[in-house]
């Protein structure tokens, strides 16, 4: 016969089995709602809101960090691309939120993203401060053109170094980045603030401070 610390024990045991089970089973959250969601979180504002609100925070690093400077030090800000310095909202939103390489690589290449304003602070703060922005991004060697016609077309034409994947890359964009801040950091550049909208774009170390910006859109490994 169970006491009743065992019965208790028992009936819990079934509890959590059957919470599991039911987890396992439930159906996904709706791919219309989470649309008109995301929806919502752009156009109400909270999006950029968001990222505002990250800028203000690297910004105030960057001017604290910039005025303790020594002698010597080189200091650097890493930027990402999509989603952090340009926007391709249009594009992803054009498509139904989805991912269409067939539009995605000519829309690249066209050079028509437009600036996310905040990013753009952070850049014009680094410069005003004198300190090297580097750019870093997961787009390919074949996106140059249309890539740097785009950044100056909006106001950032000043980097000390803009790296792109090769065409043949087999390493993921984390490990790219990641790499290449090892390198840097190697050839003498201290990396004050890694800013990027993805965990891939500030994974793997190599800088002082990351700044995370917000992206609902997709994730990149």
């Amino acid at each position: 016969m169970l006491t009743s610390f065992a019965r208790l024990l028992v009936l819990l045991t079934l509890g959590l089995v059957a919470s599991v089970h039911a987890a396992e089973t439930r159906e996904p959250e709706n791919i219309f709602r989470l649309k008109q969601e995301l929806s919502a979180y752009i156009d109400s504002g909270r999006y950029q809101e968001d990222i505002a609100a990250v800028a203000t925070e690297a910004n105030t690093w960057l001017e604290e960090r910039g005025a303790a400077k020594k002698p010597g030090e080189r200091l650097a800000l890493v930027l990402d691309i999509d989603e952090t310095l340009l926007s391709n909202l249009s594009e992803i939103r054009g498509n139904d939120f989805g991912y269409r390489p067939v539009s995605w690589v000519p829309w690249v290449r066209s050079g028509q993203a437009p600036a996310i304003a905040p990013v753009l602070g952070i850049y014009r703060t680094a410069r005003q401060l004198g300190l090297a922005v580097i750019i870093l991004t997961g787009r390919t060697e074949g996106d140059r053109p249309g890539t740097e016609a785009n950044l100056r077309a909006v106001g950032v034409d000043d980097w000390v170094a803009l790296q792109f994947k090769a065409e043949d890359a087999t390493s993921n964009t984390g490990t790219f980045k990641a790499a290449w801040r090892e390198r840097l950091t190697a050839e003498g550049w201290t990396i004050i603030a890694n800013v990027g909208d993805q965990e891939s774009d500030l994974a793997g170390g190599f800088a002082e401070r990351n700044f995370k910006l917000p992206n609902p859109l997709y994730i990149t490994k």
